[in-house]
């Protein structure tokens, strides 16, 4: 019987290492199209580490991209997603005729980033682009699929590198999942 006050054991999926040799990949993807008037929307909060690499990938691949951020939410605090997405935070910047790539942590349901993509299309961006780190191998609620992604994940609920259950476990330098 495991002591109930101990931390759960986390089995690491994607390492600190692989993650950062993707990001080297999808920064050199996405400055091969050599995007004009580039903002990078990071939705956060479970991208926000996946998003400072990558920026800083960006950056190493001769791009120099604005950035500003979208709060948004469908989970809380639980495992499952609500099915309801909520803005916390909008964006500061006007999109209007800017090359947008919007970054998030993972694609499940595809209700998240599937409302961001419509939200920015309505605000008149040019392009709209997205870059996932995690493509969960799960049904969508919606049919979207990324333009860029890190990883293809299993259908498991996935902590670190941002992502979190509850607010915790974000600061893991690897993504992996809670052994129960």
């Amino acid at each position: 019987m495991r002591d109930s006050s101990a931390e759960p054991a986390i089995e690491t999926i994607f390492s600190a290492e692989d993650i950062h040799a993707r990001l080297q990949v999808l920064a050199a993807a996405i400055a091969a199209k050599t995007p004009q008037n580039l903002l990078v929307v990071p939705i956060l909060k479970g991208s926000f580490v996946f998003a400072a690499d990558l920026i800083r990938a960006l950056h190493a691949a001769g791009l120099a991209p604005e950035v500003d951020f979208l709060t948004l939410s469908s989970y809380r605090k639980s495992r499952v997603s609500s099915g309801q997405v909520s803005i916390l935070r909008d964006l500061d910047l006007d999109v209007r005729d800017r090359h947008v790539i919007l970054i998030d942590d993972v694609l499940d349901s595809g209700r998240t980033l599937a409302f961001a993509k419509d939200l920015i299309s309505a605000r008149g961006a040019e392009t709209i682009e997205t870059c996932v780190l995690l493509d969960k191998q799960a049904p969508r609620a919606v049919s979207i699929e990324p333009d860029y992604c890190a990883f293809e994940c299993p259908d498991v609920f996935v902590v670190g590198y941002g992502m979190d259950v509850a607010h915790r476990y974000r600061e893991l330098p690897f993504v992996g999942r809670i052994v129960d």
